[in-house]
Order: structure tokens, then sequence, then C-alpha cells
């Protein structure tokens, strides 16, 4: 990967913004999230199955911020960033990349700590994945003939904002049920007022 990582996205919007629930912690500080999304729920969200949510856990490619499962009847929870990741990865392999190459991005993701996540632009060839930092460099990656497609991370950021906001999150600090935006969910009401 190269770049920094702060072109495309959505400027002068702050992430959590109109998201879809108001405790969703700044872009630069992940330990601020107050909200987390079951192993279900992150599926819905990002599209994909369960059986790919446990097997990228399980062998580190996205792993639960909020909590990780320790044992059978734990379960896992997952931050707003982990589900736009998740998205991200499957989007790339919807496209054909390796896992290998999306495990690279993921890492490098991982070590510059998401700032900017919303911003990005990520670009593949198929092979190498790329992450431009201007519109200057996304040219000249098209120019050089490597860059095949481009995964503008604003546009799944809000993606994943407007699915989440249909479904449940659960507040990190009292294990509350959070309703999205459906008013049809009787379960989820029923097991806030047993709490």
């Amino acid at each position: 990967m190269s770049g920094d990582g702060t072109a495309g996205g959505a400027p002068g919007r702050r992430p959590g913004e109109n998201g879809p629930y108001p405790l969703h912690g700044g872009a630069d500080d992940p330990a601020t999230e107050t909200i987390g999304y079951r192993g279900p729920t992150a599926c819905a969200a990002a599209g994909i199955t369960y059986r790919q949510l446990d097997y990228w856990a399980r062998t580190g490619l996205v792993e639960p911020s909020v909590r990780p499962a320790y044992g059978s009847g734990t379960q896992r929870l997952y931050s707003f960033r982990d589900v736009v990741v998740l998205k991200i990865v499957k989007r790339f392999l919807d496209t054909g990349v390796a896992l290998q190459n999306i495990r690279a991005a993921v890492q490098h993701l991982r070590e510059r700590g998401f700032r900017d996540l919303e911003r990005m632009t990520l670009m593949s060839d198929g092979a190498t994945v790329y992450e431009c930092s201007s519109p200057d460099e996304v040219v000249n990656l098209l120019q050089g003939g490597q860059g095949v497609f481009g995964i503008a991370v604003g546009v799944v950021w809000r993606d994943v904002e407007a699915a989440l906001s249909q479904l449940h999150g659960e507040r990190v600090d009292t294990g509350e049920t959070l309703v999205g935006h459906n008013p049809a969910d009787e379960l989820a009401r029923r097991r806030n007022r047993a709490v």
C-alpha cells in the first residue's frame, strides 16, 4: 500500500454525524466507541455470511475490536469501523483480489490506526492494493496502468451507516439493545424491558 489516505469520502463531515446512533466515537479515537454490533448484525450490514465473519475473526483478518469471543457463550461485538472494514474486505473479494493481498491492506489500515478511513480511496490492480491520498495519486496510478478499480471508502462508510440504522446496536457500557429505525421490531423492545 502507498500514500497516507486523506482523499475521497465526505469532506467537512465528521464520522458519526447523522450516523445510525448518536454515540459513535470520532474517527481518530476508536476507544470512544460506545455502540457495538453482534455478529449477525455485522454480517447483515457488511453483506457477508456468518461463516466468513467467523473465519475472518479466527484468522485475525478482521477481529472484533469492542469484544472478542472468549469461548462458548460469549458474543463478539464489532465496532462501526470494524463493520466498514468487513464491507471493504467483501468488496475486494468480490472483485477478485486475493485474500493474502487483502490481509496486507487490512494490516496497513490497522497500523495507521484507521485514521481518515472515511476519506480514503483504495485502488487495486487485482494483485496489489494501493491507498491514494489525493486525486492526483489516483490519476497517476491509472495512467501507470496499475489501478483497475477503486473503492471510495466514504461511500462504503455511508452504506454501512444506512444499513446499521435499520439494525440493532448494543451499548457497550450497559449492554442495552438499541433498536434501529425499524418500528416493527418488538423483540428488541421486549429484551430491553426484561433488563
